[in-house]
């Protein structure tokens, strides 16, 4: 597993279980890799609330490629 930081751009979600697809807010995150998925973790903007999330690999591959998950370095 490797960790880097990226910013979030546009709608992400992600799903607890079967439920419905929850946002995850616009700004900065930190991604935690494994071979199968991503966790992003991250501060609500104004609040003392955090929020953690794992997605599936090529789902944040997706978001990545639509711009809406910018890894810090990359180029949009």
């Amino acid at each position: 597993m490797h960790e880097e930081s990226a910013t979030i751009h546009g709608e992400v979600t992600y799903r607890e279980g079967d439920g419905m697809p929850i946002r995850i807010p616009e700004g900065p995150v930190e991604l935690t890799h494994a071979d199968d998925s991503v966790t992003l973790s991250w501060k609500e903007h104004g609040e003392n609330a955090a929020g953690l999330a794992a997605i599936p690999r090529d789902q944040f591959e997706r978001y990545a490629k639509e711009g809406k998950i910018v890894v810090q370095g990359e180029r949009t």
